[in-house]
């Protein structure tokens, strides 16, 4: 393990064949620390829900989900309620497919069996590269686009931005949400806009669908959702999460 201000790099042991697997439980609220692989890894849970932050992007993970990180890429691996966590990790120069930035996949019933068969037992060798084979055959992305915003770093504009964090659903205006910091609106919306490259209201949206994700992979209803991150229906926030995500929530997570 080594550390270079890019994140830990922890490097699995190579296998006899294109990949390695790994299993362990993630404790409710526990999050690794940045960190990156030399090896692409495929992040995935058999049980429960997993969140992966890189950069300002942020991606839940039920199981019927997993997320391609390229090797290299700095992120940090946590659980809100606790999962039962698969790292799988492959080998580059053996890794006849090629996602070159971090790519949500569909996991199928047929994927996920596979998953757990060369997580749970030892394989010979040549049965091991007929089941990478087909696993490498059923990786199937998922076109969305990723939730998530950046912090401003302007002290003023950072204070909005904690309280909104805080509790998604605030509804104050940007004018009130100004005078709690201190400052203008102008002034504020300058500073998200030159520091985060959104608007306010695009930035707001962002982190109260990043906030939604979690309670809708654990299949809280639409309408609570909604409520819970600040909007005033369920259509008005399944046509948010539709405009900034390109699908519905319902089939973010569908299988």
């Amino acid at each position: 393990m080594s550390r270079n201000g890019q994140g830990f790099e922890l490097a699995a042991q190579p296998g006899p064949t294109a990949m390695v697997f790994g299993a362990g439980v993630l404790a409710p609220g526990f999050w690794f620390a940045e960190h990156r692989h030399p090896q692409h890894q495929i992040a995935w849970a058999g049980t429960g829900v997993i969140g992966i932050e890189i950069g300002a992007s942020h991606w839940v993970l039920p199981p019927t989900r997993a997320l391609w990180i390229p090797g290299g890429v700095v992120h940090r691996t946590g659980s809100t309620a606790g999962a039962d966590m698969r790292g799988i990790f492959v080998e580059p120069d053996r890794c006849p497919v090629d996602y070159s930035r971090p790519t949500l996949l569909s996991v199928s019933p047929l994927l996920r069996e596979l998953f757990e068969h060369m997580t749970s037992r030892e394989l010979r060798d040549d049965r091991r590269a007929r089941a990478e084979a087909m696993v490498f055959d059923l990786l199937e992305p998922v076109d969305v686009i990723p939730v998530g915003a950046p912090m401003p770093t302007d002290p003023r504009a950072r204070a909005v931005a904690e309280v909104l964090l805080d509790n998604p659903a605030d509804d104050r205006t940007l004018t009130e949400l100004g005078a709690y910091a201190a400052a203008s609106s102008r002034t504020v919306a300058r500073a998200f806009r030159d520091e985060t490259g959104l608007t306010f209201a695009q930035w707001r949206t962002q982190i109260r669908l990043a906030a939604s994700l979690t309670p809708l992979a654990d299949g809280v209803p639409v309408t609570r959702i909604a409520d819970r991150v600040g909007y005033r229906s369920a259509s008005a926030y399944v046509a948010a999460f539709r405009r900034a995500v390109g699908t519905s929530p319902g089939r973010y997570f569908a299988r």
